[in-house]
């Protein structure tokens, strides 16, 4: 083999063999700086951030099915923002408090809901504002919560009305119904059916009938949640959630007699909700001769 050709491939040898080991130190290091990176990322101090589950529209009662925690880097961390107050934000005197990792931190966790129902569990019920995207923070303004200022504007349906009227322990079934129950309103009032040639035609008569039906119960004086292990609720208003029009008949019910609510069974509140048509009676017509003058009186 002549010299130049031995030469030439040394030389081509050497060139494989040192791009190789430029190509094997330039993959080496891609992990490195993976893993750099990755660990600047796991070093943040992050805060557990109360967000939507999903996406919410005004009107909705939040369950706990609707909201979740988030992991957030504390230092962009709106003071807004609802947290588990497990991390100390910016600002705060709170020392920042050592979590477990893994199954010790679920433990944890659930150990803490337990003894103190958790943040998630004080939002319960609260009724969506504003509308809140999923993963969004759940903030104050977007929320009213129980008790607030416009809880009971939130907590209606729309193109529903909500009405009070008086009750007492006799008119409210002894006190058992409770915010969330369905209950019928029962209408009594007096009448004078005078009845000619009678010794009692002076005395008062008495009829009921139902006005509404399958109504909602809101509230019992201001409180829209009976308590946890509260049986009864005894108070001197209820407020009903009614439509537009059927606020105008038990308006004209109030005035007209005493109401009583009367409470329906769980499983009867799948019925039609609203006014009860009045029922129509029959009339006869009877002639009574008085001096030999026929007169004609229709009797309802």
């Amino acid at each position: 083999m002549k010299p130049a050709r031995i030469v030439v491939i040394c030389i081509a040898a050497v060139s494989a063999i040192g791009l190789a080991l430029v190509v094997r130190a330039m993959g080496s290091g891609a992990p490195t700086a993976v893993a750099s990176a990755a660990a600047v990322v796991d070093t943040r101090p992050m805060a557990k951030v109360l967000v939507a589950a999903r996406d919410l529209e005004p009107g909705k009662r939040l369950a706990d099915a609707d909201m979740a925690w988030k992991d957030w880097p504390v230092d962009e961390v709106n003071p807004m923002f609802i947290t588990d107050g497990t991390v100390a934000l910016p600002g705060s005197d709170r020392p920042v408090v050592e979590k477990p990792e893994g199954a010790v931190a679920s433990v944890a966790r659930a150990a803490t809901d337990l003894a103190t129902g958790g943040a998630k569990s004080d939002y319960i019920g609260s009724v969506v504002r504003e509308p809140i995207l999923a993963g969004e923070p759940i903030v104050g303004r977007k929320i009213v919560r129980a008790g607030d200022s416009g809880y009971m504007a939130a907590y209606l349906e729309p193109g529903m009305r909500a009405m009070a009227i008086r009750v007492t322990v006799e008119t409210a079934a002894g006190g058992f119904i409770l915010p969330g129950d369905r209950v019928d309103v029962l209408m009594t009032r007096e009448t004078n059916m005078a009845n000619m040639g009678s010794q009692d035609s002076d005395r008062s008569k008495f009829s009921s009938s139902i006005v509404m039906q399958n109504v909602k119960v809101l509230a019992i004086d201001q409180s829209t949640r009976a308590g946890e292990d509260a049986q009864a609720v005894v108070g001197a208003t209820a407020t009903l959630e009614l439509g537009s029009r059927d606020a105008e008949a038990l308006a004209l019910a109030k005035s007209e007699g005493e109401l009583s609510l009367v409470l329906r069974s769980y499983a009867d509140t799948a019925g039609p909700s609203g006014r009860v048509a009045p029922a129509t009676r029959q009339s006869s017509a009877v002639r009574i001769y008085r001096g030999g003058t026929p007169e004609v009186v229709v009797v309802q």
